[in-house]
């Protein structure tokens, strides 16, 4: 039997999963495999690679560590359709973790990571209407109910950015309890960031080879003047976190708050957008009642 993950962060994409999966690889004895999204269930071209490839990315674990892993795509219905019946398939005892964020501060972090990455070329408004994803990957209930259908509640803890912003001691420890860690979790805070749209720098194709590799620094400031590299990267920049129009905001929030209804029932807890950093951060959630 190939070696498979335990547990996998299976989002939300911009709620703190790079952090998370940051501490957790930090901890002796837990292995999170590289690269650090590899999307296997839910990419069409990544699970044609095969089992036996994606148990390769944890053959450098050591005897007895805990496996995990920590894909955002598992969670980007309707895009990625297929995810939660691949996963039922070959991982039938896994565990979940979901993080979660106030719905509008993630589209607005998910709108910043696609304008970096050359994905988005317009306002933030008009994203909102043109990339239905936006506000799709932010309706949690709807991300969770077919894991729930699939595993049970049971195998998924909800946790949730405000509170893992403010107690990140104690909720690395919940977390830790939760995929079987017996050692003693220490959060560290000192790791760098892992998270490329915080420098709000647009990517492009052959960035990496034109901007970020050592010769390609070595030939802008020896040949490019100075004043012209600051003008080239000031086009590259986004200067200021976008806000987004009152009118469309109220409409968003109206709509997530339909979603966080069902959320909140499952959770015992009234949460809405105006709310929401309140409520998941004044103390630890979970189901109110877990099957099982």
């Amino acid at each position: 039997m190939p070696d498979l993950p335990s547990f996998i962060i299976i989002g939300a994409m911009k709620a703190a999963t790079s952090t998370l999966r940051q501490q957790l690889a930090h901890q002796p004895g837990i292995f999170m495999c590289e690269p650090k999204e590899p999307n296997f269930f839910s990419d069409d071209r990544g699970f044609e690679k095969g089992l036996g490839w994606y148990s390769g990315l944890f053959s450098g674990a050591a005897d007895g560590d805990l496996l995990g892993e920590a894909s955002t795509h598992y969670t980007k219905l309707p895009t990625y359709p297929q995810t939660v019946a691949r996963l039922k398939r070959h991982l039938p005892s896994a565990r979940f973790i979901y993080l979660m964020r106030h719905p509008i501060d993630r589209l607005v972090s998910h709108y910043i990571h696609d304008w970096s990455m050359g994905a988005f070329h317009c306002d933030i408004d008009d994203a909102v209407r043109r990339y239905p994803e936006l506000m799709a990957y932010g309706n949690y209930a709807m991300q969770l109910r077919p894991y729930f259908q699939a595993f049970g509640n049971r195998t998924v803890l909800p946790v949730f950015f405000d509170r893992l912003i403010a107690e990140p001691q104690p909720e690395l420890e919940r977390i830790c309890r939760f995929i079987g860690y017996r050692s003693g979790p220490e959060w560290s805070a000192d790791l760098p960031p892992d998270n490329i749209s915080a420098e709000r720098i647009r990517r492009f194709p052959l960035h990496g080879v034109l901007i970020d590799s050592t010769l390609a620094t070595w030939v802008r400031r020896s040949l490019v003047p100075r004043r012209v590299r600051n003008a080239v990267k000031r086009r590259r920049v986004m200067r200021q976190r976008p806000v987004l129009d009152a009118t469309l905001r109220r409409q968003l929030e109206q709509d997530f708050d339909r979603d966080l209804e069902q959320l909140g029932k499952w959770l015992g807890a009234h949460i809405t957008c105006s709310n929401f950093r309140q409520v998941t951060g004044s103390h630890s959630l979970d189901w109110v009642a877990r099957d099982g």
